[in-house]
């Protein structure tokens, strides 16, 4: 007996170390801190002239998984390719001077070590900024069954423009504070993307962000902060504010409610009396995406919900055409 309790003893100590060394191994980085934020010119022979007006859209796109999403079922190749020729089709039928996307993977198992932000802007957009918010050697989620684990995940914020990108900031939005720390080694770093484009040899600030979907307290703490951000910037440059906001706007104590307040402050393709949904793309049910503009500096000329990208994500994106004043 002593000895059986020995080598049981022995058995779940082995079993505690490689535990131990698995956790410290997949939730290690695949790239350096540096790495993480990331202006990139492609070569082109593209020849633009000032326009006076100009498209930007922000889609959370979803790593391309469509209504899979997060969701403990196998997804295909077939699956991503067949949403990646939709985004690309539809992209191409609007072609946006600039997007900014949420949830795009560089480099992961998930997607198939596809560089979705490569392909995208591959379509005619030569100004990338890359802004990376998860980087995990190996993600256990969903945590069951484990062949539907994400494994390596490389993913991030992008923006790509037609016209010159400059000075990105990565900044890092507050953590959930509670959170236990085995979950917290995996999450992802939630972000606020600021850079900016130069539009007719004006400088416009393009904050990109991507909120707390899970934690309301959280979530709130980050919204500050996004605030304060656009506050430094809407009084000295035309300033968008555009993202996946995990902020209902029917919901009279989500945070997003302290920015309609605003007067100063546009709301592309929004009306509260007939509400245009961005999730989910199966039956749109909310909105909680939304790009935000500076009306002193920036005139809104038209907007609306793209629904023609259907369920290439399980967000849909918004569009909106402007004018500098």
């Amino acid at each position: 007996m002593k000895r059986f309790l020995k080598y049981l003893s022995q058995f779940f100590l082995l079993l505690a170390v490689a535990f131990l060394i698995f956790f410290f191994w997949a939730s290690s980085s695949t790239l350096k801190e540096n790495e993480y934020t990331k202006l990139t010119i492609v070569e082109n022979d593209i020849l633009l002239e000032n326009d006076s007006i100009f498209s930007i859209v922000t889609y959370n796109i979803g790593y391309l998984s469509g209504m899979t999403n997060n969701l403990p079922v196998a997804k295909s190749k077939e699956l991503f390719d067949k949403n990646l020729q939709k985004v690309l089709e539809e992209t191409k039928e609007i072609h946006p001077d600039i997007i900014s996307f949420q949830e795009i993977d560089y480099d992961a198992s998930r997607s198939y070590h596809i560089n979705q932000e490569e392909e995208i802007a591959n379509l005619g957009y030569p100004f990338r900024a890359k802004a990376i918010n998860w980087d995990e050697r190996y993600l256990p989620f969903p945590y069951w069954p484990v062949s539907m684990h994400f494994g390596k995940v490389v993913s991030g914020q992008s923006i790509i423009s037609k016209y010159p990108l400059k000075e990105q900031q990565r900044i890092v939005l507050p953590r959930v504070a509670d959170a236990p720390f085995y979950r917290d080694a995996f999450y992802l770093d939630r972000l606020a993307q600021v850079v900016k484009v130069v539009l007719n040899g004006k400088d416009v600030v393009l904050i990109n962000i991507h909120l707390e979907a899970f934690e309301k307290e959280t979530r709130v703490r980050q919204f500050q902060e996004v605030l304060k951000i656009f506050n430094q910037y809407k009084d000295k440059y035309p300033t968008i504010l555009l993202g996946d906001f995990n902020a209902k706007a029917r919901d009279e104590n989500a945070v997003v409610q302290k920015i309609f307040a605003m007067k100063d402050i546009g709301n592309a393709a929004f009306d509260i009396r007939n509400l245009s949904n961005t999730f989910d793309t199966k039956d749109p049910y909310e909105r909680i995406d939304y790009i935000f503009y500076t009306k002193n500096s920036i005139e809104y000329i038209s907007g609306k919900v793209l629904n023609d990208f259907e369920q290439a994500s399980d967000h849909l994106p918004v569009f909106m055409e402007f004018k500098l004043k």
